[in-house]
């Protein structure tokens, strides 16, 4: 498996997992410390189910054995105990009655924690891939509703400064039409956190039925959205109290959308740079200028 938390990967397998498996993943995540002092029989006694449902877990989850589990478990542990960009013992949740310095040190550890999770798994050769390709297309959709819509935007934001022909769509009506009328020259970018989103995947399906290249930034590796891309981009969050899904997870996506954009940049190095001489000018024109007191 990619070098991630294996409770990352939990949190984002647990929705598609049901009945006994689900209670499974649910224990684990509630004292994953705790879990790596279990034997698969305990485990199983622990969640009223039985050990080859542990088993049968593990496996459902992508990982090779029980002792498979408890390995990744004791690795992030130590991943955790060592790192000097979180503390192992700030857990997620926030209580009503919480100081405002606590609320600060769990919501800055968990967006470092998600981001420092997005760099250790994040894939090179697909980021070099897609921005091979959005480098040289003639024209770029991308598509993203609710807070994967606030990242399509920011992502239209970044590459229309260095001079690329791209537009950011959140109605799937817009997004759509402009899906149909795409061409192999193009690239379609399908931003989901839980890539299941279907006014997101209908676009970008058809996007990919026109013979555009299709990108998916999603943090499950296995979903609609995934499969359906030639190039998968894999984000992670670390959810809190008040900030679960595609909340915990945009400064993750938006990290690997800054390196695919510096990337493009590099790539079209000299129409980024001249794109970028000829609107430097425009955000301080704009500036409202300080008055001094008489």
């Amino acid at each position: 498996m990619p070098s991630t938390d294996v409770t990352t990967l939990i949190r984002t397998e647990l929705p598609r997992l049901a009945g006994s498996l689900r209670k499974v993943g649910e224990l684990i995540l509630e004292d994953p410390a705790a879990v790596t002092h279990c034997s698969a029989a305990e485990l199983g006694r622990r969640t009223g189910t039985s050990q080859a449902t542990v088993t049968r877990f593990c496996r459902a989850i992508g990982l090779d054995s029980y002792q498979h589990l408890l390995i990744e478990l004791a690795q992030e542990r130590g991943r955790g105990e060592s790192s000097d960009w979180g503390s192992a013992e700030i857990g997620p949740d926030i209580s009503p009655d919480d100081s405002l310095e606590r609320v600060v040190q769990v919501v800055g550890t968990a967006d470092l924690r998600a981001i420092q999770q997005t760099i250790d798994r994040i894939d090179l050769d697909a980021i070099e891939r897609a921005a091979q390709a959005v480098a040289r297309a003639r024209r770029i959709d991308v598509y993203g509703v609710g807070g994967s819509g606030a990242v399509a935007q920011e992502t239209e934001t970044r590459l229309f400064r260095i001079g690329c022909a791209v537009r950011g769509w959140t109605e799937v009506h817009a997004a759509t039409t402009s899906a149909a009328l795409l061409t192999p020259a193009d690239v379609a970018i399908g931003i989901s956190h839980s890539g299941a989103t279907r006014e997101t995947i209908e676009p970008f399906e058809l996007a990919k039925e026109r013979g555009a290249t299709t990108v998916a930034l999603t943090a499950d590796s296995r979903s609609p959205l995934a499969r359906a891309a030639d190039v998968r981009l894999i984000s992670s969050s670390s959810e809190t109290s008040f900030r679960t899904g595609s909340i915990g997870a945009r400064h993750s996506a938006l990290m690997l959308i800054d390196c695919l954009y510096v990337r493009v940049g590099q790539i079209s190095y000299q129409r980024a740079s001249a794109s970028l001489a000829l609107t430097d000018h425009i955000a301080g024109a704009h500036a409202v200028k300080s008055r001094r007191s008489r």
